[in-house]
């Protein structure tokens, strides 16, 4: 009798694990550039796709070290969905080294989150490497926006669509139901934000833009004189001067940026430095892309007010 069981227990342990295997396989692998369009991913695609970033969120995207391991993760995927506007060029050194026909440029498995977002900062002027990090094309952080979201799921979902045609209906139900919450939260974060609009902060790196745009907040000023290079103390001073003539309270802050020089600048001036989630999973309590607006616009509107 015993032995009976026993071979039922395992009987049941073999079907039950190639049942989960056949699942997961079944599923769509689904590999974003950033932590912020993996989540916009997964809200799209649902219990349907698997998906994994490359970088992680407390990462500066600008600049991935390229590892084995990345391409690995590239070589298994059905759909590669990257930031474009040059932010996650390197992604491209990826795909070369993955060997994946699925995901080259111009492939069915191929997503450029970016196509059709209005980009901020586009240069009207000639650029070159002694300007710093910008980005000919315009400033690349367009997902740090909540109102830009519905361009990017929608980008998303003809990606998805592409690779699992007969699942778009599932794809579309998710994304409604997401912008659903996303409206909702919008709402809430107009209002938080309305008391402090106008109001003029200093940034560390030159990513906020559209977060700031969103909730009308102006820029007064950046850390780096220009984009990625360490500022002179020249720029430093003038700078400060600037904060102290316009009792300016808040720097935003990036976790990977030189938090010491931020907080330097902070005692100068009396302002505050206000760490931000610069993408999902950046800091604790940014671990969906909801939740990672909801903590910026909270730590903003504190610190300003």
């Amino acid at each position: 009798m015993l032995r009976t069981v026993f071979r039922v227990v395992l009987f049941l342990l073999f079907v039950g694990t190639h049942v989960v295997s056949a699942h997961a396989a079944d599923k769509i692998r689904v590999v974003a550039t950033t932590t912020d369009l993996k989540a916009l991913t997964e809200a799209v695609g649902g219990n349907l796709i698997d998906v994994d970033a490359l970088a992680r969120g407390n990462q500066n995207a600008h600049d991935l070290e390229v590892r084995p391991s990345l391409m690995v993760k590239v070589r298994r995927a059905d759909l590669l969905v990257t930031n474009g506007l040059e932010l996650d060029q390197w992604a491209e050194v990826v795909v070369q080294g993955a060997n994946n026909p699925k995901v080259i440029p111009g492939a069915l498995g191929r997503v450029d989150a970016s196509q059709g977002v209005p980009v901020l900062e586009v240069p009207t002027t000639r650029v070159d490497r002694s300007m710093g990090d910008v980005h000919p094309v315009g400033n690349p952080h367009y997902t740090l926006d909540p109102g830009i979201a519905p361009i990017v799921t929608a980008n998303i979902l003809e990606g998805l669509v592409r690779v699992a045609p007969q699942q778009r209906a599932a794809f579309e139900s998710n994304r409604k139901e997401f912008l659903g919450r996303l409206e909702s939260s919008m709402a809430r974060w107009t209002a938080m934000t309305t008391p402090v609009r106008g109001t003029r902060v200093v940034v560390d790196h030159n990513m906020w833009i559209y977060f700031l745009t969103r909730f009308g907040l102006l820029q007064a000023g950046a850390i780096e004189e220009r984009p990625g290079i360490p500022p002179a103390p020249g720029h430093l001073s003038k700078l400060i001067a600037l904060m102290k003539d316009e009792r300016l309270k808040a720097i935003l802050a990036a976790p990977w940026s030189d938090q010491k020089l931020a907080e330097r600048v902070a005692q100068e001036t009396s302002a505050k430095v206000v760490l931000m989630a610069s993408a999902v999973s950046a800091v604790k309590g940014a671990d969906s892309y909801l939740d990672m607006i909801d903590y910026n616009v909270k730590a903003v509107v504190q610190a300003l007010r």
